[in-house]
């Protein structure tokens, strides 16, 4: 194996990354090895200083992934004692900054339930399937990959619990709201038996391309533009609303399964103005103007 090869076995074995993610990475330390023309592992900080002239066309958030992978290969390789220096402080610094997150209104949410539940009203194991599936996207800021493999044993009984594996194989408690778990009787009743998995389908669970086609789909039928609703939108509107309610943001990170706060912060954005009126209204100082 070569040191490529020994970080992602790292990668695997101790960080518990997904799959997903060592491919990625092992995909951006072979394209910077290939761009070097040698052993990435022997690069010297002059070579790496090249490589932003073949990052030039990528989008930042691209040649921020892929800093990302070669600062974690060569922090690997120091670690190890492979290298006794580090030649990322040669690396470009791209600026860039995360998207704010799509936001859906109230009264938008509320179409969309609204249409769900008139269709899951009658006895189709579709409509209360898509019923179901709406629930936990917004009332349990499931991811979409975490709600399609769900498998069937996830389920609750008595605990208003789903014990959800997210990203890098981390499992946390995901709560069920009492609409959901409601949704969710009605589906065991009329679901197909013979599969392990929550929703199954015929290769196996639904498929997160079905889950995108689903949901825009009943945007469609709700008359609200397809191009603005997916499940990932569904869990900004999960965590924005939360925020808006007066959620604590290390709850919310807990309940996001964000291993890093920042990522959670993002959603501090879409309520600046609560959060302005709450210090003017609750910081010990305002309180003291105004009793003046």
């Amino acid at each position: 194996m070569n040191a490529i090869d020994d970080f992602l076995a790292m990668l695997s074995a101790e960080r518990g990354a997904a799959r997903n993610t060592i491919l990625a990475y092992g995909r951006d330390l072979e394209q910077a090895e290939e761009m070097l023309g040698g052993e990435l592992a022997q690069a010297q900080p002059a070579q790496l200083a090249k490589l932003a002239q073949g990052w030039s066309a990528l989008a930042p958030s691209t040649v921020a992934r892929k800093m990302s992978a070669l600062r974690q290969f060569f922090g690997f390789l120091v670690d190890e004692g492979m290298r006794s220096d580090d030649p990322t402080h040669a690396l470009p610094r791209p600026t860039t900054r995360r998207p704010l997150p799509k936001i859906l209104s109230h009264d938008e949410i509320e179409r969309l339930f609204r249409t769900g539940e008139e269709e899951a009203a009658g006895d189709s194991p579709q409509a209360i399937r898509m019923l179901v599936l709406l629930e936990m996207l917004y009332g349990s800021g499931l991811r979409a990959t975490e709600l399609v493999s769900l498998p069937l044993a996830a389920v609750p009984r008595d605990a208003p619990f789903l014990t959800v594996t997210g990203k890098g194989g981390q499992a946390r408690m995901v709560p069920v709201s009492r609409r959901a778990k409601a949704a969710l009787s009605r589906w065991l009743a009329v679901r197909p038996d013979g599969s392990p998995w929550l929703f199954p389908s015929r290769s196996g669970h639904l498929s997160r391309v079905r889950l995108f086609q689903l949901v825009k789909a009943l945007a469609a039928r709700a008359d609200l533009a397809p191009e603005k609703l997916s499940p990932h939108v569904l869990r900004h509107a999960f965590a924005t609303h939360l925020l808006e309610g007066g959620a604590d943001l290390r709850a919310l990170q807990t309940l996001l399964g964000h291993a890093d706060i920042s990522t959670t912060q993002i959603y501090t954005h879409v309520d600046a103005t609560r959060l302005v009126e709450l210090v003017n209204q609750r910081h010990p100082l305002a309180k003291e103007r105004a009793s003046d």
